[in-house]
């Protein structure tokens, strides 16, 4: 797929987190903790990372998912998927 700007990875996967949490974009930051910031379960986790290989084309491994912390945490893993690291 080649590399993707990072601002553009952050702005989408915002608007997934969102959309999954039916909130606002704006109050969620990007090192807001999903889980004790924002009150996410696992199955919200799972809702964006299958929404991210969706959207991206990839496929997250499922040992991915303890590592779905916060939106920076998300954005990293994409980019290192995408860019074959």
């Amino acid at each position: 797929m080649g590399t993707i700007e990072t601002s553009v990875l952050e702005k989408d996967i915002r608007s997934m987190v969102a959309e999954i949490l039916e909130t606002e974009e704006g109050k969620i930051t990007s090192d807001a903790k999903f889980v004790e910031d924002l009150g996410m379960d696992s199955m919200m986790a799972l809702e964006i990372l299958a929404a991210a290989e969706k959207k991206y084309k990839i496929k997250i491994p499922e040992e991915y998912l303890v590592k779905v912390t916060t939106i920076n945490s998300v954005v990293e893993m994409i980019k290192s998927i995408i860019d074959g690291k």
